[in-house]
């Protein structure tokens, strides 16, 4: 069974979150807010913020910004991963990644069936890695960044946590890099 294993260390990552919307502000950025509010619950570090315009060049320049950040180890983007022709933040980041991560869209996909029931095949959440960083790339609602955080990347991004996490394989993610 997973579980925390309190005789390992937590230790804190820097993680960006990025709101992809037309129509956002940091003044009412739900979606932003949750994630924000949750990592730091949890003990990491927001490394940066941004709210970037529903744009492919303008969401990979940010994430591609962040990515060329040695401080920046994680980064959590919300909004743009819907099926309407303005969803473009999959092609934006997708594009990056050395390595794709899909069980992290399928295990969402399947959370997300036991709220939202088969409206959950509009989501095309996904994760990756790209230059030693993790990036997910999550639905724009509060309650999906919610689930995110809460059901899988809470776990993912501690340490402590056992069988295995993402958090002991960050000084692996260069391996082999050219």
């Amino acid at each position: 069974m997973p579980k925390i294993d309190e005789s390992r260390p937590f230790l804190p990552v820097n993680i960006a979150v990025m709101t992809v919307s037309d129509t956002r502000t940091l003044a009412d950025d739900r979606s932003g807010d949750a994630l924000v509010e949750r990592l730091a619950g949890a003990g990491h570090r927001l490394g940066a913020r941004a709210i970037v315009k529903d744009d492919v060049a303008a969401i990979r320049a940010q994430v591609q910004a962040w990515i060329a950040d040695p401080e920046i180890d994680v980064v959590l983007t919300t909004g743009g991963t819907g099926v309407t022709g303005r969803d473009v933040t999959p092609e934006a980041v997708e594009t990056l990644f050395d390595k794709a991560i899909p069980g992290f869209g399928e295990l969402f996909r399947q959370l997300s069936y036991a709220k939202v029931g088969t409206s959950t095949i509009q989501s095309r959440a996904t994760g990756g890695v790209a230059n030693g960083t993790y990036i997910f790339a999550l639905p724009g609602s509060p309650s999906a960044c919610r689930d995110a955080w809460d059901d899988i990347l809470v776990f993912q991004l501690d340490n402590r946590h056992r069988p295995c996490n993402l958090v002991e394989l960050m000084p692996r993610l260069r391996e082999h890099q050219v």
